[in-house]
């Protein structure tokens, strides 16, 4: 598995690499286990004064974990703007999550086990816990219900590359990373926040396309999305991958700057994905459903400008991101500052997008590249039936039904389970009708 053992793969609750991570003194147990709003009951099957008997949920409550990240608004918009109470799931609960580690290991107990039942995630881990790849070989068979997110991640490096100029092109790092080297700096490491998931593929994506290896011209390790910045600060690691409001934290804080917002890698990339146990989603269609429509219409909601300043404000408060207002609204709003003096207005491109442009419709295309690149990796088999997983993960089927009973138009509904061919900033392009023949393109893999 890469430069990975199976004890640092199979990472528990806010654990990671040996050595690598600072976690000690970042955040407080509190702001890491604390649940925020939500009732305490199972919940009875009390409808919502809009919603009929015969459409009534089967329960009322649901535990959904999340990180401090931007795109995990949907959930938290739903949960504080009576979204889910709407469709009556009035006792919901968003739970603040320590690692994307410790929310497969909750996902894996389920709420009767004492964790959550669904969450805001990155969008290879259901298909990584379904196999039973993270999971130390217990396969929980998980429902992607819809995207969460395009865009909106970024990649930045130490202060010490400043004057390297690096951007998408990582031609000149990996000259600068050989003279760290020869200058006596043995180990390089490059963070990333989980195995597999989207912030490992972006970052390895875009070091490969300069001709840095991953797995072995770097150390890739692993660090929580909210400890990135104070591993920055203490110069434990040249560059790392995260989602906001944590690339313009950095940069607010001078101690780093942005080489690319993932857009540029990828235009309108699809990002986190909100999804669920199945057995959750099977036991309970009704709920799932009043669920999905609810996110549904938050991330409506998030994606008009106008509301952005209040999203944002929300998102800062205590019991969600705790970080201040200042590092979650400029790229909320489209204004991207590299920390080079370089400052882009994306509000029409490359910002983080909840809706528009199909953002929250799970295309299984998107989950077909992400399985390819963890066959990349080394991280699923090469002979992974790609095509039958998809098919039980990916539940498009259940989007499109929630979609149109909250009167989305037919005409912003997708028709077809594919974008089609996908370019990336290198020229590669991905047709999700030949996958075998993009990794046979790509210099740098595994396999």
């Amino acid at each position: 598995m890469s430069r990975f053992t199976r004890r640092q793969f199979i990472f528990t609750a806010g654990a990671a690499t040996a050595g690598s991570l600072i976690i000690h003194g970042c955040t407080s147990g509190s702001s890491n286990t604390a649940e925020n709003g939500g009732g305490t009951s199972a919940g009875s099957a009390t409808p919502a004064a809009n919603v009929s008997s015969a459409d009534a949920p089967e329960v009322t409550k649901a535990k959904l974990g999340f990180i401090a990240l931007t795109d995990a608004a949907p959930l938290i918009i739903a949960k504080e703007k009576g979204m889910f109470a709407k469709y009556g799931m009035k006792d919901v609960e968003v739970i603040k999550q320590a690692s994307w580690g410790t929310t497969r290991d909750n996902i894996v107990l389920g709420s009767q086990g004492g964790g959550i039942d669904g969450a805001h995630i990155l969008t290879p881990m259901p298909y990584l816990i379904s196999l039973g790849t993270v999971t130390d070989g217990r396969k929980v068979p998980m429902y992607i219900l819809a995207r969460l997110n395009y865009n909106g991640q970024g990649i930045l490096l130490s202060n010490t590359y400043k004057d390297v100029k690096v951007g998408v092109d990582t031609k000149q790092l990996k000259d600068a990373f050989a003279k760290q080297k020869s200058a006596g700096k043995n180990e390089l490491k490059v963070a990333m926040t989980f195995p597999g998931g989207t912030h490992d593929l972006w970052i390895r994506y875009w070091m490969a396309a300069g001709g840095i290896n991953p797995d072995t011209d770097v150390s890739t390790i692993v660090v929580p999305p909210p400890q990135m910045v104070a591993n920055l600060k203490v110069n434990n690691m040249e560059a790392f991958c995260v989602g906001e409001p944590w690339p313009l934290q950095t940069v607010n804080q001078k101690i780093g700057y942005m080489a690319a917002t993932t857009g540029e890698i990828w235009k309108d990339h699809p990002e986190k994905a909100f999804a669920m146990r199945a057995d959750w989603v099977d036991k309970n269609p009704k709920a799932t459903k009043a669920l999905l429509m609810a996110v549904q219409e938050a991330q409506q909601w998030c994606d008009k400008m106008e509301n952005k300043e209040e999203m944002c404000k929300i998102l800062a408060k205590r019991e969600w991101f705790k970080v201040p207002f200042t590092d979650i609204i400029d790229r909320s709003q489209g204004k991207f500052d590299y920390g080079t003096g370089q400052v882009e207005d994306y509000s029409k491109t490359l910002m983080m997008k909840h809706w528009q442009d199909n953002a929250s419709y799970p295309y299984k295309s998107h989950d077909l590249w992400f399985l390819t690149e963890n066959i990349r990796w080394g991280y699923i088999p090469a002979d992974t039936d790609t095509k039958a997983i998809i098919d039980k993960v990916n539940r498009e089927d259940l989007w499109k039904e929630a979609a149109k009973t909250i009167g989305v138009p037919a005409a912003e509904i997708p028709t077809t389970t594919s974008r089609g061919v996908e370019t990336f900033f290198d020229g590669v392009k991905f047709d999700p009708e030949k996958p075998a023949e993009y990794l046979k393109s790509l210099k740098i893999k595994k396999v």
